[in-house]
Order: C-alpha cells, then sequence, then structure tokens
C-alpha cells in the first residue's frame, strides 16, 4: 500500500471533480424523475401545483388505467413492437454477420469495390418517394415486413463488425479449414462465439432503432393495428388523443394533458433502458474493439 499522501491540489481537483459529476448527474436525473413523478399527479394537484412537479403528494395512476386498460390499442402496439424488435434485430444481426463475415475475408474477389459501393450507400440514398413506391411495388406496405427489411443491413453497423472480424487470428479459420469445415460452419461456431461483445453492441443499435423508429410506420403503416407503440405514443403527444379514440373506453375524469404526455414517455422509455445494464460491458467493449481495428 502506498504511503504517498495526495497534496492540497490534488484533493481540491478530486472534490472539484466530484462535485462536477455529481451536478452533471443531477442534470440527467431530475428531469428524468420530473417526468416520472409527473406522470402520477392527479388532475386536482395538476391544477394547484402546475404541470410539472418533482414528488406528487399522492399517487395516481389514472394516465397509466387510460393508455394500458382501457382499450386494446396501446397494447396491441405493444405487441407489433416487440415483433419488431425481436424478430428485426434477429435478422439484422443474421444477414449482417453473415455479409460483415464475407468482406472481413482478404481473398474475397472484388472486395475493395464492395465496400466502396456498400459505403456510398451511408452518404446517397434514393429518397423517400422511390422508397415509397419500391415498398408499394414489391407489396411490403401496410405490412409488418415493411418495418423490418428495408433497414435489413445497416451500413455503419456493417463496418464495425466487419473490423471486429478482421481482428480475428486468421489461424484459427485456417486450422478449422483443414478439419472440413465450411465457411457457415466456421462463422457460427467459431467468429460469432468470438464476436460476442460486438454482436452484442451492434444487436442494441439494432434493437434501439427498431423501438425508437416511428418514422417508416407513419409513411408505410395506414393500419391501426399494425402500427407500432412509438406512432401511437407520438399522436398522444402531439394531440391528446389517439388515430382510433373508439377502441378507448370512456374517462370519465381523465388525468391531465401533462399527466398523459409524461405517462406516454415513460411507458415508451423505460423498457429499452431496462435492457441496456445488461449489454454495458459489451457494448463498451464492443465499440472499442470495434473502432481501432481496420
Amino acid at each position: 500500500m502506498s504511503g504517498i499522501k495526495p497534496t492540497t491540489s490534488e484533493r481540491v481537483f478530486d472534490v472539484a471533480n466530484i462535485v462536477f459529476l455529481i451536478f452533471l448527474s443531477l442534470m440527467f436525473v431530475i428531469p428524468f424523475l420530473a417526468v416520472l413523478s409527473t406522470s402520477f399527479i392527479s388532475a386536482e394537484e395538476s391544477m394547484r401545483r402546475g404541470a410539472f412537479v418533482l414528488i406528487p403528494e399522492r399517487l395516481d395512476f389514472a394516465a397509466y388505467d387510460v393508455l394500458l386498460n382501457r382499450g386494446k390499442i396501446i397494447l396491441n402496439a405493444y405487441q407489433v413492437t416487440i415483433f419488431r424488435v425481436v424478430v428485426g434485430t434477429i435478422l439484422n444481426l443474421l444477414f449482417t454477420s453473415m455479409l460483415a463475415y464475407g468482406l472481413a475475408r482478404r481473398s474475397l474477389p472484388g472486395r475493395n469495390g464492395l465496400v466502396l459501393f456498400i459505403f456510398l450507400t451511408m452518404i446517397f440514398q434514393g429518397g423517400l418517394i422511390p422508397n415509397y413506391m419500391l415498398m408499394d411495388t414489391l407489396g411490403l406496405k401496410d405490412t409488418l415486413w415493411v418495418l423490418i427489411l428495408p433497414s435489413l443491413i445497416s451500413a455503419w453497423n456493417l463496418f464495425i463488425l466487419r473490423n471486429f472480424f478482421m481482428g480475428l487470428p486468421e489461424e484459427l479459420e485456417e486450422s478449422a479449414v483443414i478439419d472440413g469445415a465450411t465457411p457457415l460452419l466456421i462463422l457460427f461456431k467459431i467468429v460469432i462465439p468470438l464476436s460476442m461483445p460486438a454482436m452484442a453492441t451492434i444487436g442494441l443499435f439494432y434493437a434501439v432503432h427498431h423501438w425508437n423508429d416511428w418514422f417508416g410506420a407513419s409513411i408505410y403503416i395506414n393500419d391501426v393495428n399494425k402500427m407500432p407503440v412509438q406512432v401511437i405514443m407520438r399522436n398522444i403527444l402531439l394531440t391528446g388523443i389517439t388515430q382510433n379514440e373508439a377502441q378507448l373506453e370512456y374517462v370519465r375524469n381523465p388525468p391531465p394533458a401533462a399527466t398523459l404526455k409524461s405517462a406516454v414517455i415513460m411507458i415508451s422509455t423505460l423498457p429499452i433502458l431496462f435492457v441496456y445494464p445488461f449489454l454495458q460491458k459489451y457494448f463498451v467493449k464492443g465499440v472499442m474493439v470495434g473502432s481501432i481495428k481496420g
């Protein structure tokens, strides 16, 4: 154990650093707590204390009752979103890993040309109208697959995963080839198990994208029963109502607009926040390794 005592300047720096970090943490935590608390205030308390409060006098679950128990529209939207996140993320990881593995092989003919072509898609895009016409021609419009297939492979995530694959020792694959392993067997039995930090990182990127995205559904989906929760929540935030109020039962004492909107924010935010702590260590390691390998 070191017997060197910190100097006065080092102590001052440590105290200032702690105070700054506490202040920075409060800047993020207090708004979140304010929204959480506001989602539990009643109409009577809102009239007395204002729209946003930090500590409610009593918990009122009327806003959550309206959103979750007064009809099937919100629960149905959650089912659509969960299907999109789970199925979409699995397909994203499957196709992204297969393409990244192929592009990571230095023996692939025309590899540099393919990488350049994929890189150009990050800069130039076809535009909204051509994409809409394409989805309509392919018969994907107003289906759940239109929320998944157009974003099946992200060029940015592809390059991160490709760089990670390129950092793996080639001797592992050479020994597997000598033992008679096929490229698919090498990918799923050797490469992917060794790349779990990067896979978890890319999977988190894809899952957050699917959970937060509302624009694609608002463009390609007209059936309210196929809309994800983000579109329904966005409509409530903007107008205070859903696109189909008939699916909500009558509420005698409706919650205030600020309370309803705060509850919408919490319902749409908390599920994805609970996933991040379990993937945090893989997330940090995967981003760092994928960024320095090349």
